[in-house]
Protein backbone atom coordinates (compact mmCIF):
# COMPACT_ATOMS: atom_id res chain seq x y z
CA UNK A 1 0.00 0.00 0.00
CA UNK A 2 1.55 3.41 -1.07
CA UNK A 3 0.28 6.90 0.45
CA UNK A 4 -1.20 8.20 -2.73
CA UNK A 5 -3.39 5.16 -2.68
CA UNK A 6 -4.90 5.50 0.16
CA UNK A 7 -5.32 9.54 0.01
CA UNK A 8 -7.37 8.08 -3.47
CA UNK A 9 -9.16 6.17 -1.56
CA UNK A 10 -10.63 8.61 1.25
CA UNK A 11 -11.31 11.10 -1.55
CA UNK A 12 -13.30 8.68 -2.89
CA UNK A 13 -14.81 7.63 0.44
CA UNK A 14 -15.52 11.53 1.36
CA UNK A 15 -17.02 11.84 -2.20
CA UNK A 16 -19.52 9.06 -2.12
CA UNK A 17 -20.88 9.86 1.98
CA UNK A 18 -21.15 13.45 0.47
CA UNK A 19 -23.69 12.57 -2.73
CA UNK A 20 -25.60 10.03 0.01
CA UNK A 21 -26.03 13.26 2.16
CA UNK A 22 -27.05 15.36 -0.72
CA UNK A 23 -29.82 12.88 -1.45
CA UNK A 24 -31.26 12.59 1.26
CA UNK A 25 -30.20 16.21 2.29
CA UNK A 26 -33.63 16.83 3.68
CA UNK A 27 -32.86 15.11 7.05
CA UNK A 28 -29.41 17.37 7.23
CA UNK A 29 -31.69 19.91 8.66
CA UNK A 30 -33.45 17.28 11.32
CA UNK A 31 -30.62 18.65 14.12
CA UNK A 32 -31.34 22.18 13.24
CA UNK A 33 -34.85 21.91 13.50
CA UNK A 34 -34.58 20.15 16.52
CA UNK A 35 -32.02 22.48 18.16
CA UNK A 36 -34.15 25.33 16.89
CA UNK A 37 -37.11 23.79 18.92
CA UNK A 38 -35.24 23.16 22.05
CA UNK A 39 -34.13 27.06 22.28
CA UNK A 40 -37.60 28.15 21.25
CA UNK A 41 -38.97 26.03 24.32
CA UNK A 42 -36.70 27.77 27.29
CA UNK A 43 -38.07 31.33 26.89
CA UNK A 44 -41.61 29.76 27.10
CA UNK A 45 -40.52 27.92 29.74
CA UNK A 46 -38.79 30.64 32.12
CA UNK A 47 -39.84 33.89 30.71
CA UNK A 48 -38.64 36.43 28.19
CA UNK A 49 -36.74 38.56 30.09
CA UNK A 50 -33.25 39.20 28.33
CA UNK A 51 -31.51 39.21 31.81
CA UNK A 52 -32.34 35.64 32.70
CA UNK A 53 -31.91 34.58 29.22
CA UNK A 54 -28.67 35.81 28.56
CA UNK A 55 -27.30 33.80 32.11
CA UNK A 56 -28.35 30.49 30.77
CA UNK A 57 -27.59 31.21 27.06
CA UNK A 58 -24.64 29.35 26.63
CA UNK A 59 -25.20 26.25 28.05
CA UNK A 60 -28.90 25.93 26.68
CA UNK A 61 -27.16 26.65 23.35
CA UNK A 62 -24.46 24.25 24.08
CA UNK A 63 -26.60 21.47 24.96
CA UNK A 64 -29.37 22.10 21.85
CA UNK A 65 -26.43 21.50 19.69
CA UNK A 66 -25.06 18.49 21.89
CA UNK A 67 -27.95 17.10 21.43
CA UNK A 68 -28.80 17.52 17.71
CA UNK A 69 -25.87 16.05 17.23
CA UNK A 70 -26.63 13.12 18.93
CA UNK A 71 -29.25 12.28 17.02
CA UNK A 72 -27.34 11.74 13.95
CA UNK A 73 -24.63 9.03 15.68
CA UNK A 74 -27.24 6.15 15.39
CA UNK A 75 -26.99 6.46 11.18
CA UNK A 76 -23.21 6.90 11.02
CA UNK A 77 -22.83 3.60 10.06
CA UNK A 78 -26.39 2.16 10.30
CA UNK A 79 -26.45 2.58 6.57
CA UNK A 80 -23.17 0.67 5.43
CA UNK A 81 -24.00 -2.17 8.02
CA UNK A 82 -27.16 -2.59 6.19
CA UNK A 83 -25.45 -2.44 2.21
CA UNK A 84 -22.96 -4.78 3.24
CA UNK A 85 -19.95 -1.64 2.36
CA UNK A 86 -18.63 -1.63 6.35
CA UNK A 87 -17.72 -5.52 5.74
CA UNK A 88 -15.88 -4.36 2.36
CA UNK A 89 -14.28 -1.30 4.38
CA UNK A 90 -13.12 -3.78 7.11
CA UNK A 91 -11.50 -5.84 4.06
CA UNK A 92 -10.05 -2.70 2.57
CA UNK A 93 -6.20 -3.12 1.97
CA UNK A 94 -6.46 0.61 2.90
CA UNK A 95 -5.90 1.87 6.59
CA UNK A 96 -8.91 1.52 8.29
CA UNK A 97 -8.12 4.63 10.70
CA UNK A 98 -8.11 6.68 7.80
CA UNK A 99 -11.22 5.71 6.22
CA UNK A 100 -12.79 5.96 9.29
CA UNK A 101 -11.39 9.42 9.98
CA UNK A 102 -13.13 10.56 6.43
CA UNK A 103 -16.54 8.98 7.74
CA UNK A 104 -16.56 11.19 10.83
CA UNK A 105 -15.98 14.31 9.17
CA UNK A 106 -18.42 13.98 6.95
CA UNK A 107 -20.80 13.52 9.63
CA UNK A 108 -19.38 16.52 11.60
CA UNK A 109 -19.40 18.29 7.84
CA UNK A 110 -23.25 17.36 7.32
CA UNK A 111 -24.73 17.35 11.34
CA UNK A 112 -22.40 20.03 13.13
CA UNK A 113 -21.55 22.90 10.24
CA UNK A 114 -25.09 23.41 9.64
CA UNK A 115 -26.09 23.80 13.70
CA UNK A 116 -22.52 26.01 13.57
CA UNK A 117 -24.41 28.08 10.94
CA UNK A 118 -27.91 28.50 13.07
CA UNK A 119 -25.59 29.44 16.51
CA UNK A 120 -25.75 33.04 15.87
CA UNK A 121 -29.02 32.69 15.62
CA UNK A 122 -29.56 30.34 18.69
CA UNK A 123 -27.49 33.01 20.97
CA UNK A 124 -29.71 36.02 19.61
CA UNK A 125 -33.14 34.10 20.19
CA UNK A 126 -31.63 33.59 24.13
CA UNK A 127 -30.44 37.60 24.12
CA UNK A 128 -26.64 36.23 24.56
CA UNK A 129 -24.47 39.48 24.74
CA UNK A 130 -22.65 40.12 20.99
CA UNK A 131 -19.51 40.53 22.84
CA UNK A 132 -19.56 37.38 23.87
CA UNK A 133 -20.76 35.63 20.41
CA UNK A 134 -17.26 34.95 19.16
CA UNK A 135 -16.15 33.35 22.71
CA UNK A 136 -18.58 31.06 22.28
CA UNK A 137 -18.27 30.54 18.25
CA UNK A 138 -15.13 29.53 19.01
CA UNK A 139 -15.42 27.01 21.30
CA UNK A 140 -18.15 25.29 19.34
CA UNK A 141 -15.70 24.94 16.59
CA UNK A 142 -13.19 23.54 18.47
CA UNK A 143 -15.57 21.28 20.72
CA UNK A 144 -18.39 19.85 18.19
CA UNK A 145 -15.65 18.15 16.09
CA UNK A 146 -14.84 16.41 19.54
CA UNK A 147 -18.43 15.20 19.39
CA UNK A 148 -18.13 13.42 16.49
CA UNK A 149 -14.70 12.06 17.17
CA UNK A 150 -15.70 10.63 20.80
CA UNK A 151 -19.51 9.28 19.18
CA UNK A 152 -17.61 7.50 16.81
CA UNK A 153 -15.79 5.33 19.38
CA UNK A 154 -19.22 4.74 21.13
CA UNK A 155 -20.97 4.48 17.52
CA UNK A 156 -18.71 1.41 16.57
CA UNK A 157 -18.80 -0.17 19.66
CA UNK A 158 -22.63 -0.80 19.71
CA UNK A 159 -23.13 -0.97 15.60
CA UNK A 160 -24.17 -4.87 15.50
CA UNK A 161 -27.03 -4.44 17.57
CA UNK A 162 -30.00 -3.50 16.31
CA UNK A 163 -32.04 -1.43 18.86
CA UNK A 164 -28.94 0.82 20.19
CA UNK A 165 -30.54 4.34 20.51
CA UNK A 166 -30.92 4.37 24.35
CA UNK A 167 -27.74 2.28 24.72
CA UNK A 168 -26.27 4.45 22.35
CA UNK A 169 -27.02 8.10 24.36
CA UNK A 170 -26.34 6.36 28.04
CA UNK A 171 -22.55 5.94 26.41
CA UNK A 172 -22.18 9.02 24.78
CA UNK A 173 -23.60 11.45 27.11
CA UNK A 174 -21.02 10.95 29.93
CA UNK A 175 -17.93 11.46 27.40
CA UNK A 176 -19.77 14.57 26.28
CA UNK A 177 -20.24 15.80 29.73
CA UNK A 178 -16.37 17.32 29.74
CA UNK A 179 -16.84 19.15 26.37
CA UNK A 180 -19.95 20.60 27.68
CA UNK A 181 -18.40 21.78 30.35
CA UNK A 182 -15.67 23.23 28.84
CA UNK A 183 -17.70 24.95 25.99
CA UNK A 184 -20.07 26.92 28.05
CA UNK A 185 -18.02 27.36 30.79
CA UNK A 186 -15.69 29.36 28.64
CA UNK A 187 -18.67 31.71 27.88
CA UNK A 188 -19.50 32.07 31.40
CA UNK A 189 -16.44 32.85 32.65
CA UNK A 190 -15.84 35.41 29.66
CA UNK A 191 -19.63 37.13 30.51
CA UNK A 192 -17.89 37.67 33.85
CA UNK A 193 -14.37 38.76 33.37
CA UNK A 194 -12.67 35.87 33.93
CA UNK A 195 -9.88 34.25 32.07
CA UNK A 196 -11.29 31.74 29.43
CA UNK A 197 -8.13 31.42 27.42
CA UNK A 198 -7.57 28.10 29.21
CA UNK A 199 -10.83 26.06 28.67
CA UNK A 200 -10.49 26.69 24.93
CA UNK A 201 -6.81 25.59 24.83
CA UNK A 202 -8.01 22.49 26.39
CA UNK A 203 -10.54 22.29 23.74
CA UNK A 204 -8.03 22.70 20.84
CA UNK A 205 -5.51 19.90 22.92
CA UNK A 206 -8.63 17.42 22.83
CA UNK A 207 -9.27 18.08 19.40
CA UNK A 208 -5.52 17.46 18.46
CA UNK A 209 -5.43 14.48 20.56
CA UNK A 210 -8.66 12.85 19.60
CA UNK A 211 -7.63 13.99 15.77
CA UNK A 212 -4.91 10.99 15.53
CA UNK A 213 -6.30 8.98 18.59
CA UNK A 214 -10.24 8.61 18.32
CA UNK A 215 -10.10 6.86 14.20
CA UNK A 216 -7.60 4.55 15.87
CA UNK A 217 -9.48 3.75 18.44
CA UNK A 218 -12.90 3.68 16.64
CA UNK A 219 -11.34 0.77 13.72
CA UNK A 220 -10.50 -1.26 17.31
CA UNK A 221 -14.18 -1.02 18.22
CA UNK A 222 -15.49 -1.39 15.07
CA UNK A 223 -13.26 -5.07 14.40
CA UNK A 224 -14.55 -5.65 17.61
CA UNK A 225 -18.11 -5.58 17.16
CA UNK A 226 -17.94 -6.83 13.91
CA UNK A 227 -16.19 -10.28 14.73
Amino acid sequence: MNTPSALSALSALLRRDLLLVWRRRGDALNPVLFALLVVTLFPLAIGPEPERLSLIAPGVVWVALLLASLLSLDTLFRSDLEDGSLEMLLLSPQPLALMLFGKLLVHWLTSSVPLLLAAPLLAEMLSLPRELLGVMMASLVLGTPLLSLVGGIVVALTVGMRRSGMLLALLALPLYVPILILGAGCVAAAAQGLPYHGALLLLGAALALLTILAPLATATALRIAMT
